[in-house]
């Protein structure tokens, strides 16, 4: 059949969420035909995804009437024709308000189709010897096959008006069988793979997503896997994966300084990061990544993501190395944070410890910050993901007061009625001198504009000690 040739190259949006149709130049003469079947720099600039095809498929449909599907597949795709023509028909088959939206259209060498994953994709050949072939993102695998979803082709549910009836068709056994939409299985979303789950960040990521009832969560702390050392990620078939959230890190801040720290701060913090980062890239897989405002020197009143590099110990050395790598990571949030507050041991149960027991306390007062509380991290982390924020760096830490240890340790004292003479207010250097510790940042308080201007709003720090404390004290 002929089709039209010296077409603008257009794209065409439909129905269904994210399924795009491209119109194709192509240039003929009395020889023939070409064109540029795909063309990155070109579509992309039209709304295609980059979506970094690593295979490309060939079906050869030999007579008039051979029909395929419906299959939706763990994938993204991009059909095209290269010989005769197709009826296509695309059905919706992940979870959500577009579960069963139908597009019909035909394909000749002119026209071209962009199938994210989990759209359902069938065809009918209108002509003998029509040749269909397809770009993905992902390689075939066993794995990768456990995921697919069907629905049948003859539902009337669909109401698809094959040009040919399907009773006079040619289908193949497996094709008959497959269910209707009514009990299709939607296609899971890609997995999420969580490091540090142990800690406090990390069984926060873990709360929120069960509170929530988000399946397809795997995690892993240092006891199942060692981010650091190469060899774990073989045999993993990586393109299962759309997210990993990296909460693992080592943050002995005062013992990165000794010989042996310096080594595990470097293993973790960079070495680990760059595995990950290696990974996420060749996958197109979203890395999340948490970073510390011991990448700054303190010199800055407020701390923009933007900032210059220039961290004081080793502990940050190794934080600003880590995120260096994981910023060239195509699809990456890097959220920044400070004076990190979860459960499990921290700044805030030890002084209340201290205060119930009346025991001696002391605290900088030169060292200002605002409190980052776990539970309202992993909600930012959440809402990036979800919403499809613009990849980059995001500070995040609780709004409100810029205060000191101090501060925070008499806001202590005073929600557990303890006598406030026990505590007394010392200096960063102080501390370093006689604890031998590392040098920290003055300043630790960080711009929360760009994640206001995303859309999270932080709650206030004060309002989260007090909610914290109250559960505390009642243990």
């Amino acid at each position: 059949m002929p089709f039209e040739f010296e077409k603008d190259l257009r794209v065409t949006e439909t129905n269904i969420p994210g399924l795009l149709v491209f119109d194709l130049p192509v240039h003929g003469d009395s020889r023939g035909w070409f064109k540029e079947n795909w063309q990155r720099a070109k579509m992309t600039a039209l709304g295609l995804p980059d979506f970094g095809p690593v295979q490309n498929n060939i079906s050869f449909n030999a007579t008039k009437g051979v029909t395929r599907g419906i299959h939706a597949e763990p994938w993204d795709k991009y059909i095209s024709i290269a010989a005769g023509e197709i009826f296509g028909a695309w059905v919706d088959l992940r979870p959500g308000e577009s579960f069963g939206q139908v597009y019909t259209t035909r394909l000749d060498p002119s026209k071209a189709i962009y199938v994210p994953r989990g759209v359902g994709n069938s065809f009918q050949a209108l002509e003998d010897g029509t040749v269909y072939t397809y770009l993905v993102n992902a390689h075939w695998s066993l794995e990768q096959k456990k995921t697919y979803t069907f629905v049948n082709l003859a539902d009337p549910e669909l109401d698809i008006q094959w040009p040919i009836p399907l009773e006079e068709s040619e289908r193949s056994e497996a094709d008959l069988h497959h269910p209707m939409l009514k009990d299709a299985k939607p296609m899971a979303p890609k997995r999420t793979l969580v490091f540090g789950c142990n800690g406090k960040l990390g069984r926060a990521i873990r709360a929120y997503a069960e509170a929530h009832n988000l399946h397809g969560f795997e995690y892993h702390d240092t006891d199942t896997f060692d981010i650091a050392d190469p060899k774990a990620y073989e045999n993993i078939d990586w393109d299962l994966y759309g997210t990993i959230v990296n909460a693992a890190a080592y943050t002995a801040v005062d013992k990165a300084e000794t010989d042996e720290g310096r080594k595990s701060a470097w293993r973790t913090n960079v070495k680990g990061v760059g595995n990950l980062a290696r990974i996420c890239t060749a996958h197109r897989i979203t890395l999340v990544h948490i970073s510390s405002d011991y990448v700054f020197d303190g010199s800055s009143e407020l701390h923009t993501e933007d900032e210059e590099f220039a961290p004081l110990s080793v502990y940050g050395q190794t934080k600003a190395a880590g995120d260096a790598l994981v910023e060239n990571v195509p699809q990456h949030y890097l959220l920044r944070s400070s004076w990190v507050i979860g459960e499990g041991r921290n700044f805030v149960t030890r002084m209340a410890d201290l205060a119930r027991r009346g025991e001696y306390a002391e605290a900088p007062s030169d060292q200002f910050g605002r409190l980052t509380f776990t539970d309202d991290m992993a909600g930012a982390i959440f809402y990036l993901l979800d919403t499809g924020a613009k990849f980059g760096t995001y500070n995040m830490t609780g709004s409100g007061r810029i205060v000191s240890w101090y501060d925070i340790a008499r806001m202590v004292f005073k929600a557990v009625g303890a006598d406030e003479s026990n505590l007394v207010a010392n200096s960063v250097e102080q501390y370093a001198q006689e604890h031998h510790a590392a040098l920290r940042p003055r300043n630790c308080s960080l711009d929360l504009s760009r994640l206001e201007a995303a859309g999270y709003h932080p709650r206030d720090w004060e309002d989260s000690l007090a909610t914290y404390l109250t559960k505390e004290l009642d243990k």
